[in-house]
């Protein structure tokens, strides 16, 4: 009698442990995450026109979609999990350009990324939210960067943002390595899981589609 109220309890035990880690832990097919970007302080002071950027990724199956907004100059990606492939769309002071990124291309690119390494560190703190933890990413190239994530939300795709593909949750605040050893700042200020309209991945009118060499030659 003994051993069967001790077999109970740990069945109890086990499924509520059960019960509790699927309370903790989601995957999401979709989803918005509204991000707001912060310069460095010396680039802020250089750029004011740059003040209150903006990063949102939006996720439905498969399919991504990352706008960054600079102001004057935004971007908008739209990568396709299934084909491999991705859509860049450049607004410059009102000159737009659409960018695509072939198979092979997009493959290539996403090696670079393939291969980074969290590693958890000490610390945590709560966005938007949720729970979040401390990791460094070490890129391929020697860079590291800081992020935070939570493990509450993991995304059914790994490929909704290449940077992150090794991460084992959904990072809300994390940096951006840029040029001559600076960082963008990246931190969410909300999350939203409702069901995101698949028309948010179409095409949008207005573009002229230049090839990447043409892209360069804008960029100077």
């Amino acid at each position: 009698m003994k051993k069967l109220v001790l077999l109970q309890s740990l069945v109890v035990v086990f499924f509520t442990s059960l019960s509790l880690h699927a309370q903790a832990q989601r995957t999401i097919s979709d989803a918005k995450i509204t991000y707001k970007i912060e310069l460095p302080a010396e680039q802020a002071q250089m750029d004011a026109m740059m003040a209150n950027s903006t990063m949102v990724q939006y996720i439905r199956g498969d399919l991504s979609r990352i706008d960054m907004s600079f102001n004057v100059v935004n971007y908008i990606y739209i990568t396709n999990a299934k084909t491999s492939t991705m859509v860049t769309l450049l607004d410059n002071h009102g000159d737009k350009y659409l960018i695509r990124t072939p198979k092979d291309a997009f493959e290539k690119e996403w090696k670079t990324f393939d291969n980074i390494q969290f590693v958890d560190q000490e610390g945590t703190k709560e966005i938007a939210g949720y729970t979040c933890k401390k990791a460094i990413g070490k890129m391929k190239d020697g860079q590291q960067f800081e992020v935070y994530y939570t493990t509450q939300l993991v995304p059914e795709s790994r490929m909704y943002n290449r940077r992150f593909s090794n991460l084992k949750g959904l990072p809300l605040e994390f940096e951006i390595p840029m040029k001559a050893n600076h960082k963008l700042k990246v931190l969410a200020t909300k999350v939203d899981l409702s069901p995101v309209p698949a028309s948010v991945f179409d095409i949008p009118h207005g573009y002229r589609e230049i090839s990447q060499d043409e892209l360069k030659k804008l960029r100077g």
